[in-house]
Formats: structure tokens, sequence, C-alpha cells
């Protein structure tokens, strides 16, 4: 055997095994910065109720119809109608009628329902699709009003009124709609003379109600002002909700176990114990996180007033939709809360509008704002997707958030105190050991969530995160 052959020390492999190594703690991909939960203000509920007070809403406001599709058909509830203030007095006889006479259509892209100063008298309910309603502006351009999408109706008016429409309404997708003309509802009052009567009542209780209530469907307040001498004062009084909200916490709960014998000789470097309690309650904070935005009792995108939600236009998320959005939210909006894909789907927006966002600083990580507003990421905000194997494409919501008790906007709900407390509502307390020494650790978190003015949340809805711009140069060496 030659020399260059020959073993001169002990081998590396072998040395390692009289070293130390140096071992790091469990890691969990499933961790996020979870933003939300610093970002909330926190306040303290006795009892675990919290009663948000408001006051009385004396005219009810508009709400999206549920519109079920079954065999191809589609369809609504006939209480679903008194989702529509204008018919929110109807009696429930007529209502019922009314229901049953609506027809289905089926419109094509750019079809104009309705046409500004003409009397076509046809109320719509969206089944699938999008709408746009245009008017003239004093300049004489169209001017965008709105954009509606499935479950929003418009046209209702018309029917009470002889009036040419002062709206033109066009679509910007294929829709299926559901209609109701004034000669189908004059049928219908026809059968029976007291119906007739009924429409009409309801209809000027509820124009005779609305010219006394502010914007918000609030009662208005009695004032004078000016320099006026010999003037009565108004008396009034501010009414207030005789049903008032509550919110009950809610809980995420889990049992740890650990073999007394793992945590008594396998404990250096680092506590056993300590490791699956850190790991769990990372798990649970991540669920409580995920449950802030989606529990159908409390979460966020379920808490949205149908009067806050908005949908974009063209479906990429635009500087334009979240400008319409902090219209919305405008009382000192705190935060916008997206999921990644969606922020990245703005920046390429506004990256072919020239219009790159300002970053700042949020918790030392870098983050885009618009407006002075920050852009937070979080993945709890879910996607629908068509396909089932990628679930980070298809579309998603963009939130809009105010904060806060004093400025009526978001507060999450905890009670600190609790017995075993190792965090604000956060507990752990002992179970025992079972026959085969492993100790069971109860772990459980208290929390909700509440809005507590409308206007304090608003949402845009269906932003599609998939579509990419093709540039010119791009576009020019491809041919």
């Amino acid at each position: 055997m030659s020399d260059s052959l020959l073993q001169r020390s002990v081998t590396t492999a072998v040395a390692r095994n009289l070293a130390n190594t140096t071992k790091t703690s469990p890691k969990m991909m499933s961790i996020t910065p979870r933003w939300l939960l610093s970002l909330l203000p926190w306040v303290h509920v006795e009892g675990g109720t919290y009663r948000v007070n408001r006051t009385k809403v004396e005219l009810t406001k508009a709400e999206r119809i549920g519109v079920d599709l079954r065999d191809g058909a589609y369809s609504f509830a006939p209480e679903a109608v008194r989702s529509v203030p204008l018919f929110s007095k109807l009696p429930e006889a007529l209502i019922a009628r009314m229901a049953k006479a609506f027809k289905q259509e089926e419109v094509s892209l750019g079809n104009k329902l309705i046409v500004e100063g003409e009397d076509l008298s046809k109320f719509f309910i969206i089944a699938q699709g999008q709408v746009e309603v245009l008017s003239k502006g004093v300049h004489g351009s169209n001017l965008r009003m709105a954009l509606l999408t499935e479950g929003e109706f418009f046209g209702e008016t018309d029917l009470a009124s002889d009036k040419p429409s002062d709206i033109t309404v066009r679509t910007i997708t294929p829709c299926v709609l559901l209609t109701l003309s004034r000669k189908d509802l004059d049928t219908i009052l026809g059968e029976q003379p007291s119906l007739a009567d009924d429409f009409k009542k309801a209809i000027e209780e509820h124009m005779a109600l609305k010219s006394t209530v502010n914007r918000y469907g609030e009662r208005n307040i009695d004032l004078v002002s000016g320099f006026a001498e010999n003037v009565e004062i108004p008396e009034t009084f501010v009414d207030y909700s005789a049903h008032p909200r509550e919110y009950s916490l809610s809980s995420v709960q889990t049992v740890v176990r650990v073999h007394t014998r793992v945590s008594d000789l396998y404990n250096g470097p680092y506590d056993q114990l300590e490791e699956q309690m850190r790991l769990t309650i990372e798990g649970i904070k991540e669920r409580q996180e995920w449950e802030l935005i989606n529990s159908k009792k409390f979460g966020l995108t379920h808490s949205v007033d149908p009067a806050m939600r908005i949908s974009t236009r063209y479906g990429a998320p635009t500087p334009d939709d979240l400008d319409e959005l902090l219209a919305l939210v405008w009382k000192k909006p705190a935060f916008f809360l997206a999921h990644p894909k969606a922020i990245a789907a703005f920046e390429r927006e506004c990256t072919w509008r020239g219009v790159p966002p300002v970053t700042m600083n949020l918790f030392g990580v870098p983050v885009i704002t618009w407006r002075g507003v920050p852009l937070v990421p979080c993945d709890k905000l879910e996607m629908k997707s068509r396909y089932q194997s990628n679930q980070w494409f298809g579309t998603t919501s963009i939130l809009l958030l105010r904060v806060g008790e004093v400025d009526q906007g978001v507060v999450g709900l905890h009670q600190a105190g609790i017995p075993g407390e190792i965090s604000p509502s956060l507990s752990a307390r002992l179970m025992g050991l079972d026959s085969l020494g492993v100790a069971s650790y109860l772990l459980t978190l208290y929390f909700s969530c509440a809005v507590l003015t409308d206007d304090a949340l608003g949402v845009l809805e269906n932003v599609e995160v998939g579509y990419y711009h093709d540039y010119d140069h791009r576009q020019s060496k491809a041919k």
C-alpha cells in the first residue's frame, strides 16, 4: 500500500461521534407574521360578551339577494324581495305574487338594459355577471355611478314612477338577469283591488320615511342655526337600537400530550414541553387569525355591510379600485388586508401605469402603501379557484379597515386574567397523567372581533390575481 493511502489521522466521520452538535429549535413552515393580530386594538371583555350599542336605523338598507341555481334555473326566496328598501313594507301576499312573476333573461356583453331619458319600467336582479350604471354629467360625458354584481339589483324605482329613467345601465360581462316588468306588476295588482292599494300605501310610507332620515338610515336630529331671532328651537332626541348585536367570545382549544419520559430525559438543550407548547400555540394563533377573517359568525369577510362591498372593474386590482375602496372607508382608514398574490397583482397594475407605490416599514419589514395606507399581506384571505390543484390562483378579496373603539372601528375582543393564563386570554392547564405516564395539557384561547359601525369595514371583491401584462417591447420582439 502506498504512503498516500495510509490513514494518518482519525477521520472526521468518526471524530464527529465525540463532538457536540449545534441544534436549532423545531421550525414550522405554517408560521406567518400574523400582522392582523398586532394591528387590531384588543378590548377586554367582561363576562365573555361584548354588546355593540348603535343608534336606531329607521330606514332599512339594501341587502344583496341570495340567488340559487337549480337545474339550470335561477331563483330566490320570496322574502328576499324585502331586501329592496322600496318593497320592505309590502304585505306578504303581494311579495309572494311578485316573486313568482320574475322571468330569467340571458343578456350579452355591452347590452343596454336601461337608457337614460327613456321609460323602460323594469326591475332587474343580477343572478350572474356584472353591469355598470352610467349617468350624463354636466359636461355631457357618461359618468360611471356604480358597478353592480351578483345579488344586487336596480330599476325598482321605475316600477313605482312614471318618470323616465335618470340612469343608463349596460352589461360589462355576459349576464343572467331575473326581471319583473311594469306590465307584469300591473297584472298582479289588478288581480285584487286591495293589492294595488297596499302597494301604493307601502311606497308612500317608504318615501315619507326616507325624507326624515340621513343617508345612513338614522333619523335626522332636528336643529336650527342662523342669526334670526324669535325662532322656535326644535326638540329632538336620539333613539337607540332595541336589539343591539352581542359578540360572545369564541375559543380555540387543543390538548397537548407529552410523555414524562421524554420531558425527563431529553430536555437538553431545548425543553421538550416548552417546544411542544410553543409550536402548538403558534398553530392556535394561526387559527385565530383565520377565524377573525373567515368565521361566518364574526369574521371580517362575513361582517361587511352590503353597502360597503364593491367589485373590481376589470378583474385585476387597479389603483382606481383601491381609490374606490378608500372612498368607502374614508374616515381614518388604518390598513388594507390582502392576500400576497393580490398585492402582487396590484403592484403589476401600478407598474403597468407607471405609478409604483410607496414603501414603508411595518414592524421592521417593508410593505407597500397606497395613498399612505399600508397593504398588509395575509394568506388567510381565501382564494377561490376552479383548479383545486393550485389554490394560489383565482379570485380573492381586499379588505380595508378603520380600527379602534374611539374611532368607531374594528376591534379585537378577548378576556384577560383567566385561570392558568400564559398570555392575554390564552390559558394552559395540566389535566393530569394517564396510566402510561403521558401528561396532558389543555390549551384554550378566547377571542372574537366586532365591527362597531358599518362604515368601518369595506371590501373589494372579485380580485383576479392571475392577470399579467404583455409589454410593447416584448410584443415587438415576438414579431
